[in-house]
Order: structure tokens, then sequence, then C-alpha cells
């Protein structure tokens, strides 16, 4: 699970990094980022609801790389600040949510009961996720063990809206994410028990 933790982080610094030294020069900084990236996960959102599934895919893909971008550049600027993470991490839950209901809209104009379930348990799930790290992190628990986290629930939400013509392709998007995002909850709840016990 280590492996995977630290598979994560380098591919992630890999594409922040050379990035977020380019904004630097630029003055921009990370708060702006979150913003942005956030106003695009809202767009996204609306253009799920309005029928532009492709387009939206686009937009949560491009607001995700902001969300890399502003803890990178944060970090290379040294203006890392407990209320920055903070708000960061509420925006990216807005975002994520923003999507997420989005699809929810689409679903209930279209009938589809099951593309409602599906989106219905997508979002305690994925939010699972998010606060059972919080949690542990509160309690001095380092919690990035897991299948599926954020990135990857935003990798797939985002192929299924870029293939949602093909019959079922976003369907099958949210049952993945459902499945392995409580998967990915009762893994991160047995880490915190295992390591509470301990200690």
């Amino acid at each position: 699970m280590q492996k995977l933790v630290r598979a994560r982080e380098s591919a992630a610094r890999a594409f922040s990094q050379p990035i977020a030294r380019v904004l630097a020069k630029t003055g921009i900084s990370p708060t702006a980022l979150t913003w942005t990236g956030f106003l695009i996960a809202l767009g996204g959102g609306a253009l799920i609801a309005l029928g532009y599934p492709f387009i939206a895919g686009v937009a949560v893909l491009v607001g995700a790389a902001f969300d890399m971008l502003d803890g990178a550049l944060a970090r290379l600027t040294n203006r890392v600040t407990r209320f920055g993470a903070v708000l960061d991490s509420t925006l990216d839950r807005l975002g994520e949510v923003a999507v997420l209901l989005g699809i929810l809209v689409a679903y209930a104009q279209s009938g589809s009961v099951a593309g409602i379930l599906l989106t219905g348990l997508a979002l305690p799930g994925s939010l699972l996720v998010s606060y059972l790290r919080a949690r542990a992190e509160a309690i001095s628990l380092d919690c990035k063990v897991g299948l599926f986290t954020r990135t990857e629930r935003v990798v797939i939400v985002s192929l299924g809206l870029l293939f949602s013509r093909v019959d079922y392709a976003l369907i099958a998007a949210l049952a993945i994410i459902v499945f392995f995002s409580f998967l990915t909850v009762v893994q991160r709840l047995l880490y915190i028990w295992q390591q509470t016990k301990v200690k």
C-alpha cells in the first residue's frame, strides 16, 4: 500500500513541480489557483447539467490540474499556511460535489434510476474517503492509504464524461467510483483502527 502512496506522490511531483516553477515567476498566488480550480469544477458541474458532458470532462480534468498546482506552488514559494490547506480541502470537496450534482441533475432529467442511484452512492462514498483522512490527521495520523483517492475519482469520472456517448460509459465510471470509494473507506477505517490500537 505504501508503494501505491509513493507512486501517486511521485507522479504528482513530476507533473506539478515544473509547472509550479514557471508559475512562481508570474507572482500568482496559490490561493488564486485554488479558487480557479474550484470555479472550473463548478462550471463542469453546470455543463453536465446542461447536457455537455464532453466539455465538462475536459473542465473537470483542467480543474483537477489547478488543484495539484496550488499546493506545489505554495511549497515552492514558502507560502504554505494552515488556512490555505483548509481552504483547499474545503473547495476540493465542494468542487467534487458540484460535479456529482451536475451528473445527478442530468440523470434526473433523463429518468435514469441506475444513474440517480449510483450518483447518490458516489456522493457519500467520495466524501467519506476524504473525511476519514481529515479525521485521522486531526489525531496526528497520516492516512494516505487506500486504492481510490480523489485523483483516481477525478480521472474515472472525467473518462466517463469524455466517453459518455458510449452506452453506459458514465454509469460504469460511477459504479467503479462507488465500489472502490467504499472499499477505500473500509481500508482507511482498518488502518486508523490498527494505528489507534497500537497507541
